[in-house]
């Protein structure tokens, strides 16, 4: 049976309904949204776990760590990747694309797709905690507060895509 409703939504619709987030984000946590930050905590808590003075001593894990319970669930960023999961898993119900399927050019391997997304993974990893943060926490929020690195980091980011495609377009054309 095909499926009758929109695959799609309306990026402005979209967008708007984003910059709405944004808004409610700075005013209920007084920061903007990004998804790091979430990630950061659940290391933070899990090398707490496993020993606790060696996070309390660490310099860049001395801040998180306090004494007492520094669980990840404590932050509202670990609700909000939660939410980001669930909200996709619910969409792509609704629009009747929850498959499960290695999303690759043709010319390459399962295996050449899943290492390149585990290394881009890695290196999206490093490069926000060299950064201080993610590109949705650079651009959204620092644009959203008119901060001119949020600017530079939207040139940065798109620019330095449209450089790196050239190189790796062949896993993907």
């Amino acid at each position: 049976m095909e499926n009758k409703r929109n695959k799609y939504m309306n990026p402005y619709l979209a967008g708007f309904l984003i910059g709405l987030m944004m808004i409610f984000a700075y005013y209920y946590a007084g920061e903007g949204l990004g998804g790091s930050g979430a990630f950061k905590k659940v290391v933070i808590s899990g090398v707490d776990a496993v020993n606790h003075d060696y996070a309390k001593n660490a310099t860049y894990f001395a801040s998180s760590v306090q004494e007492g319970s520094s669980s990840p669930l404590n932050s509202w960023l670990i609700f909000e990747v939660l939410g980001v999961i669930v909200g996709a898993i619910i969409s792509a119900a609704y629009f009747g694309r929850l498959t499960f399927k290695i999303g690759k050019s043709p010319n390459i391997t399962n295996k050449t797709r899943i290492i390149a997304a585990i290394a881009g993974g890695l290196l999206w990893g490093v490069g926000s905690q060299l950064g201080r943060g993610c590109t949705s926490g650079l651009i959204m929020s620092g644009m959203a507060v008119n901060a001119f690195s949020g600017y530079v980091g939207l040139a940065a980011v798109f620019g330095g895509g449209y450089l790196f495609a050239y190189f790796f377009r062949k896993l993907w054309i």
